[in-house]
């Protein structure tokens, strides 16, 4: 039995077979870089770093699902997918736009289900209008920008929202019977070991149904990357074994009902200026977790307190 719950096991339990995203890559920008609310963006954002190469010339939608499955088809011919659409903001275009676009992702027999990252301050009635008419055709999960739950952090990243519209956002995706993924940043400045706790208290009392964990990476070109050549007390990149007793501490104290899909992120080696970890993979850091926690007889939920 794993010591957290794996949102892969929910994926083969619901489709009866091994699930992979497809990375979409959109030509949609962000508020936070067209000067609705900012122009340059948080400070670690880089959105090229995590982009597979077949979504880097803007193809259609059709055309990159192709590409992806092509790609993975060969070591798992008969998977399933999800169309995930990662890249900037993916609900800040008109509603027009936003269902034909899914649409294209829709209309492949081998994708079960669309996955939306998009920003909390980018979800309002319009939008659960069209997601709504999406997700009656196939699964849709709508995974939002969380990075922290404290306002003093958010705007230290340069977020140009608050925790309340997370708070929001959440409240109005639920009402609506979506399945909401959370982001968190581990190693944000201004930030400990201990705010963990409060994070995980705070993620769990959303109660959405999933989060995705990383750690907070130096990326070339990024304005961290400035702020850090010139002030190395700014940020401390995490090491290995610091994120991973965040990680751990963070899941004690979380709601047992939430599903974990994924512990770190993976830039090019030459984007990244620190962590670089020695170029471990994120299966690797996984094992190590899950290592840890059977080494200390611990658990996901184990220290979580329901009020």
């Amino acid at each position: 039995m794993e010591p957290y719950k794996n949102f892969a096991s929910y994926l083969r339990k619901k489709y009866g077979q091994r699930v992979q995203k497809i990375s979409i890559n959109l030509p949609f920008s962000c508020p936070n870089r067209n000067d609705k609310k900012g122009l340059y963006g948080c400070i670690y954002c880089d959105n090229i770093s995590f982009l597979p190469e077949y979504t880097l010339n803007q193809k259609s939608v059709s055309d990159q699902i192709n590409e992806g499955i092509n790609y993975f088809q060969k070591k798992y011919p008969s998977q399933l997918y999800i169309a995930y659409f990662q890249n900037y903001t993916n609900t800040y275009a008109s509603p027009e736009i936003l269902y034909n676009t899914y649409m294209q992702a829709c209309e492949h027999e081998k994708v079960v289900a669309l996955s939306i990252a998009t920003r909390p301050d980018c979800i309002n009635d319009d939008i659960i209008n069209v997601l709504k008419e999406i997700s009656k055709i196939k699964q849709v999960f709508i995974e939002i920008g969380i990075e922290t739950t404290y306002d003093k952090t958010l705007f230290i990243i340069n977020r140009c929202h608050k925790y309340i519209d997370v708070i929001n956002a959440v409240k109005k995706l639920k009402e609506n019977n979506f399945w909401v993924t959370g982001h968190l940043i581990f190693g944000l400045p201004d930030e400990n070991i201990f705010d963990v706790i409060q994070h995980a208290k705070n993620i769990s009392a959303l109660q959405i149904q999933c989060i995705k964990l990383h750690q907070l990476q130096i990326l070339k070109n990024t304005p961290l990357h400035r702020i850090y050549e010139n002030n190395k007390e700014f940020v401390k990149p995490l090491s290995l074994q610091e994120y991973i007793n965040w990680a751990i501490l963070f899941l004690e104290h979380l709601s047992p009902e939430i599903y974990i899909e994924r512990f770190t992120s993976e830039s090019p080696k030459d984007r990244v200026i620190e962590p670089k970890w020695n170029q471990i993979k994120n299966y690797q850091v996984v094992e190590i977790i899950k290592r840890q926690m059977k080494k200390n007889n611990t658990y996901q939920g184990i220290k979580f307190f329901s009020p």
